[in-house]
């Protein structure tokens, strides 16, 4: 089976790692040598079961990583007492990975072959009798002519992200504190360094003095050594409408994008690598190598999944920036009652998961 993968980014390295296991022949083909974030200093935070699938694919994957245990939520008003608590039994809820690192890992597989290319359309990719070709390249000729019907919602916001050192602690507890300027996240990357992730409620550049006088503010648990630069990107809520042309299957940042509150923008890519590779496996089996029954049968898998869980993670956003304009009056109540019930602690964990 051959199949053609459109954009040198991490998610096709990471789907070119997973597929090229299956003894599918693969091509990355990239109009531009550049890679977007390939020296940032942005995170992801990987689900626990998410982490596994990856460790069990991709090679050296185990030595990267930071476990976190437990993910605590905090209000404006209430900033030191927790209103819920999410924890996974005795597994870990999340491995938090720098960009760069997985980046850097994934993209060692000697088997990737990467081609440039400065221009390339449906025709031209026709003639090299790509079985399936995946597309998660936002601004080439495919995804401008085929890919255009998306929904999407101008948050009006920044998110701006840093690395602090600290001294040493046991960093195994991540921390949410929905702020009256947006949401504040610490992240424990090891246990002297924690990423920084504050999304804020206008579009207004915070540089890294702002940013320390704000985590100065809500941080009673690090003693803090030094700040790196900040970056910051534009926050939109963003579904395409269609996946698919042909035997062309949109995939990745093009399909979905989330509000980074919860963490979810590259667990959901996982999640479709994991839907996709699962569906390759069963027409493999059955001879089915017709890109076009493959990308149809994704789109039916995981379309409604994803507009439901992205518009989840928005109604999560829209609540807590309603709760703050009423002083934390709806939040403090509920996450009262739902803190004690367990049925609701194992079900948002799953979610999350």
């Amino acid at each position: 089976m051959n199949i053609c993968l459109l954009g040198n980014n991490l998610t096709n390295l990471v789907l070119a790692n997973i597929l090229l296991k299956k003894n599918i022949n693969i091509d990355i083909i990239s109009q531009s040598p550049k890679t977007v974030f390939k020296n940032t200093i942005r995170t992801i935070a990987i689900s626990n079961e998410n982490y596994k699938f990856l460790k069990n694919n991709i090679y050296g994957l185990n030595s990267l990583g930071w476990p976190t245990a437990k993910i605590k939520i905090y209000s404006n008003r209430n900033k030191f007492a927790e209103l819920f608590e999410f924890k996974n039994g005795n597994e870990n809820n999340f491995f938090l990975l720098k960009y760069s690192d997985l980046y850097n890992l994934v993209k060692k597989n000697k088997s990737i072959k990467i081609k440039k290319s400065k221009y390339y359309d449906f025709d031209a990719l026709k003639k090299s009798n790509y079985d399936l070709i995946i597309n998660s390249e936002q601004d080439n000729p495919i995804t401008k002519k085929y890919f255009t019907g998306k929904i999407i919602k101008n948050y009006k916001s920044l998110s701006h992200t840093a690395i602090i050192n600290h001294q040493k602690i046991d960093n195994k507890i991540a921390i949410q504190i929905f702020t009256n300027k947006g949401p504040l996240a610490f992240l424990p990357l090891s246990n002297k360094q924690t990423s920084i992730v504050f999304s804020n409620n206008s579009t207004n550049f915070i540089d890294k003095k702002k940013l320390l006088q704000l985590i100065d503010k809500y941080n009673n648990r690090y003693e803090i050594n030094k700040i790196s630069e900040v970056e910051s990107f534009k926050i939109k809520f963003l579904i395409q409408r269609k996946y698919i042309f042909k035997n062309i299957l949109s995939f990745g940042d093009l399909i979905h994008k989330v509000h980074p509150l919860a963490g979810q923008g590259f667990n959901m890519t996982i999640r479709d690598i994991k839907s996709l590779s699962k569906i390759l496996d069963e027409s493999i089996k059955l001879g089915i190598y017709d890109g076009e029954i493959i990308a149809q049968k994704f789109q039916e898998h995981n379309k409604h999944l994803n507009f439901i869980y992205g518009l989840g993670i928005d109604s999560i956003n829209s609540f807590f920036k309603l709760d703050n304009k009423l002083d934390n009056r709806l939040s403090e109540p509920l996450f009262k009652i739902l803190k004690g019930n367990k049925f609701v602690n194992n079900y948002a964990t799953f979610i999350s998961n």
